[in-house]
This record gives C-alpha cells, structure tokens and sequence, in this order.
C-alpha cells in the first residue's frame, strides 16, 4: 500500500520527504474508510486530522514529548502510526484495540481520555510536573471546536495562560463536533476562519516588528501597542492572547506546509501558544464530508454507497425523542436540552418542531443540568436527555441546584448499562449508584417501548419533582404484551413462581423472562418481577415476595455497590426478612470495549449464567 506500508513507528515518518507525506495522507485516508467500514467506529472526526496528526509526529517524538488528545475518538491516525495499523481488525472490539487513547495499550498515550473538555487541564498538569522535575520536553494538547463549548477547557485555558514553559494547544476547528456547535466561542472562530483582513493585516505588522532595528523600547512598545489596536477593530475580541497565549492561525489543517511552520515555530516558545488549526471532518470521503455527524460514529457500511447494513429500526432514544415531542404537543410549558447531542438522544425532530422550545447548550453538561433548574423555578418542565456516563458530569448540578430545590427536571438517562465498543468512558454503570442516594429523586426503568412511553408521560405530566428515566442504547421491543398500567413507585408481577423470584431493573427483564423458561427446563418455576421504580421502592411488593418465596434474585445493569440489589438487601435488613437474595449487577470495575452479548456473558449477566447461578444457589442452600 505505498508509503503506509513502511510505517511501523513515528521514527519511519522522519525518512519521508513532504510530497511523501501528502501521498501518505492519502493512503491513511483509505486504509481508515476500509477498516472502519467492517468495524464500524469514529470515521469522520479522523478523517479531518490526518495531515495534522502527521505534522504533529512529524515535528515531535511521541517517545519523550506528551500529546494529550481531547475525547479522543480522533486518535485513529495517531494509532496507525504508532505501530498499532496491524491491530484495526480488532478496533473496538473484544480484547482488541481501543476506540480511544489507553496508556495501557501504547507509550505513545499518554493520558486516557473519552469525554470532551479535559485536554488542557491534563496537559497543563504534565506540563507542570514537568517543569517541578526539571525535564525537557515538549507538551501539547490537541483540542476541537466543539470541546471549547464545555467549560472546564476554559478554566483551564485561563490557568495555563501564566505558564512560562513551553505549552501549545491545537484548536482543531472544523465547525462541527456531533453536532453543528452553538454559542459565542462557535462564533468568534467562524469570524476568524472567515476574516482574512485580519490574518493578513496581523502577518503583516508581525512580518514588520520582527525586521526592526533596535529602535529603542518606547518605540517598540507604540509599535506594539498599533498591533494590538489594529487587532481589537478588526476582531470581536483578542481573546487567546489577552488570556497570555501567542496566537497562530488560522493555519490550514490539510496544508502540511503550514501545520509544519506553525508547530515549528510554537516549539521555540517559551510559554503558552494557541494554534488554530481548521480542518474539515470527513475530508476525503464523499459521504463523510456530507453527514459528518451521520458518520461521527458508524455501525460498520458499505463504502460504495455509504449505507450502514440493516435496516434502521426505531431505538430507545428514538422512542423517547418521539413521547417527549408528543407531550410537549400537548403542554406549552414543555421545553428539551441536550447537550451537543440532539439526534444521539432523539431530541431531533423536537428541535424542528419546536425550534423556541429546544436549547442545545453544547457540550456542557453542568450548565443543562442547572440551566434546567432555572426554567423549573420559573414554571417550566425541562426535559433533559444525556447519555448516562456523560451524566456523571453534573452530579453536583443534580444535588444542589435539582434536588436541594425538590425542582421538577426530567432526566433521560440514555445509554444506560452497558453500550458495548466505546468501552470504560461510555459505560453507563453507575447512574443508578450516584442518583440512588440523592434525596427526593424518582428513578424508572422501562423495560420494553411500552414502558418508556408510559414513564415519559409519568414524568412530565403527572409527577412533580426531580425524576429520572434510565434507558439502555439499541433497540428495543414492546415486551410486555399485557400492558400493565403505571403506577407510582409500584413494580409489576410478570410471573408468578413458587421457589425463587427475579425481581429485574430495565433491560434485564427481558433477561429475567428469558431465565424463568430456562430454569422451568430444571423443575423450577421462578416468578419474575419488573420493578419499573428504583426509588422510591416497592417495598410492600418486596415484601410480599420475600413472604412467598424463600430465595430473591435481583438483576440490574448497574454497578452493584449501590445499586438495585442493595436497595433490596437494605429492604429486607430492615425488615428482619431471612429471605436469601442473589444479587446480580455489574462488578466494581471499569468495562473494557466489545459487544453487549459479548460482555454481558463475560460478567456472568447472560441467560445461561444467571440460570446456573440460580440453580447452584438452590442446591447449595438445600444440601
């Protein structure tokens, strides 16, 4: 395959000339479509950083300097030419390479990352470990446009604005994240993208402060003081510099000259330099540069058409984009907030029909979550919809401004339990331990459409308080055909037993269902309970279980240590019950990436293993 071929370290891109590098580029570009188009994974994002990620490993040593890599999901070039190209069968699979940066994994990580707007901060932390050790390297962070939307990239850019070693941070700008970014700082670098009087008139001036003589410094500070004017009437703000960086850009993020020039030059400098470098996600593929969020993370396609396989079927975030739109036809007081994920949560087609009732603030999960807060004590009824591992974001938020305030916020918790390849960021268990203990919160978890439906409608229309509604990601189905209806903080008898009782939470119903027929193949007749409400608790249905049956078995997507189970346990503690419970949930651990049956046999939470632990239980508790 060319040049690619003979690239097995950063050490073999130091051989090729520049023209070798662009057709390099392109090589990588190709090899990324075909190997993402049968794993499925982050295509677009990495498509528009391929010359950028050349230029960063063609000017700095992976094996001694730090780059640290926002999210993250934009490292597939990096891992291609840090020896890791072999590996892209495995990408995102079990036991295989990592969709994101993993120190474990290479030398060439150096920080694990997976949610948005972390970069700086990390990165100034090994900058100034670096400094208190007296070493010498150099540390970059590498950033998107879309990460500058969250707020702790600016604590951090203020903080590392003192800095007086070397630290450069790289603004890759390509207009869009997931989704098309919102706010002022989205703004600012469109004008700067699209002014080019004041890239040329700051060149220019530059250009002319560094061919003076030695003027004298009163001289050379009017001088300087004339850039500075110039640049405040032809800019909205001098925004990077006035926070202490030296600013370059915008520089094109596909031009190898350039993005060679300015990280040359930021190398030599002592302190903080912004680079803005702008890029186009999807750049070389077609379907990509059309749909980038489509493309933004793609099941495994057709790479002639551009067409995922299957057909798309409705999903849980669809279902429940779908009863909040609904609702919302019905009350005016109904408003939606996403965080930068407006079609990943299905709050799409709310946002079109409602365009003054939708409010993507970006990502910045903390201010939708207290954002939120603010329109309930004015009389609305927000409805926040984030993915469950993202949540963990604005635990504060929850405390203080949701709950402290007994406030009427709806929480969709989306991509609840276990999602599969983005692996230890993206799992979602431990929304039920975090929001368990915080006082006056509902929790709900369907366990099929039908229920979804029904607690969204619960949620907004007949409740008054905080309240969330935890779901899995995927698709879905309407289970339960009888239909029973909702009722508040009471679970629903599916089967009823004689021996043993699995009281399950959300998607391990249908799990539970699927273990009673099994253990029925035994001579046991399990009964199966759907708990529909975490919290508060039924805790007469318990109780009757616990009177009936001599063994409980809980079964949760969740981390254990909080979770359902212990709720239960707590339950029976409480009453002096001698019932003996199995408790089955996720381990205290972080979840490696592969597919959900694929982890869900692994962590024993499958049919056949919860089936033989039930089994084990009764046989050892009867000998």
């Amino acid at each position: 395959m060319g040049y690619l071929d003979s690239i097995n370290s950063p050490e073999d891109i130091e051989k090729l000339e520049i023209e070798q590098l662009k057709v390099l580029a392109e090589e990588i570009r190709t090899f990324l479509i075909y190997k993402v188009s049968k794993t499925g994974g982050h295509l677009a994002s990495n498509l528009g950083v391929v010359e950028l990620t050349l230029a960063i490993h063609n000017n700095f040593n992976t094996n001694k300097d730090k780059i640290v890599w926002d999210v993250g999901h934009q490292t597939y070039v990096h891992k291609v030419l840090t020896g890791r190209k072999e590996d892209f069968d495995t990408l995102r699979k079990l036991g295989g390479l990592a969709g994101f940066p993993k120190t474990c994994e290479s030398v060439h990580d150096c920080f694990n990352t997976g949610h948005s707007s972390t970069s700086i901060s990390a990165a100034l932390g090994i900058a100034r470990a670096r400094d208190i050790k007296k070493e010498d390297y150099s540390v970059m962070a590498v950033i998107g446009d879309g990460a500058m939307t969250g707020g702790m990239a600016y604590e951090a850019l203020n903080d590392a604005g003192r800095l007086n070693s070397n630290f450069i941070v790289i603004l890759n700008d390509n207009e869009m994240s997931i989704a098309q970014n919102v706010g002022g700082m989205s703004r600012y670098l469109s004008k700067l993208r699209t002014d080019p009087v004041y890239t040329k008139t700051k060149e220019d001036i530059d250009n002319f402060l560094d061919k003076l003589p030695n003027i004298g410094k009163k001289a050379r500070k009017a001088v300087r003081k004339l850039k500075s004017t110039v640049k405040y009437l032809i800019t909205p703000g001098v925004f990077f510099e006035q926070l202490g960086y030296k600013y370059y850009g915008p520089v094109d993020g596909h031009s190898l000259d350039e993005l060679n020039k300015s990280l040359q030059a930021a190398k030599k400098i002592k302190g903080p330099v912004l680079i803005h470098v702008c890029t186009q996600k999807g750049k070389g593929y077609s379907y990509a540069e059309q749909s980038p969020d489509r493309f933004h993370g793609i099941a495994p396609f057709e790479v002639e058409t551009g067409q995922t396989y299957g057909k798309k079927l409705p999903d849980y975030s669809e279902v429940f984009g779908e009863a909040v739109l609904k609702a919302a036809g019905m009350n005016d007081r109904v408003v939606a907030i996403s965080a930068a994920m407006a079609k990943g949560t299905g709050l799409f087609k709310f946002s079109e029909t409602y365009p003054q009732r939708f409010f993507d603030v970006g990502i910045a999960e903390q201010h939708a979550i207290t954002s939120a807060a603010g329109m309930a004590i004015n009389g609305m009824v927000p409805v926040v919809a984030v993915y469950s591992s993202f949540l963990q974001r604005a635990y504060d938020q929850l405390i203080h401004d949701i709950a402290l305030q007994k406030l009427h916020v709806v929480i969709g918790v989306d991509r609840a339990g276990i999602v599969g390849e983005d692996g230890e960021t993206h799992q979602g268990e431990f929304d039920l331990s975090f929001l368990n203990h915080i006082p006056d919160f509902t929790i709900m978890a369907p366990a099929d459409y039908y229920e979804l439906r029904a607690m969204v409608d619960y949620a907004i229309n007949k409740h008054n308080g905080p309240i969330a509604i935890r779901y899995p990601r995927g698709r879905g189905k309407d289970l339960i055909k009888q239909e029973i209806p909702l009722l508040p903080g009471k679970g629903a008898v599916l089967e009823e037993g004689q021996q043993v009782c699995i009281l399950a939470v959300g998607s391990m119903v249908e799990t539970a269902l699927h273990v009673s027929q099994k253990l029925k193949e035994h001579g046991i007749n399990a009964g199966v309970v759907n708990a529909r409400f975490i919290k508060p608790l039924d805790v007469e249905l318990i109780k009757t279980c616990a009177d009936k049956y001599k063994y409980l078995v809980t079964m949760e997507d969740n981390c254990v240590m909080g979770g359902f189970g212990t709720r239960v346990l707590d339950t029976l503690n409480t009453f002096n019950y001698k019932t003996r419970l199995l408790i089955k949930g996720l381990p205290e651990q972080f979840i490696s990436q592969g597919s959900r049956d694929e982890l869900m046999k692994k962590l024993r939470l499958d049919t056949d293993a919860v089936t033989n632990d039930i089994i084990e239980m009764l046989k050892n508790t009867m000998l």
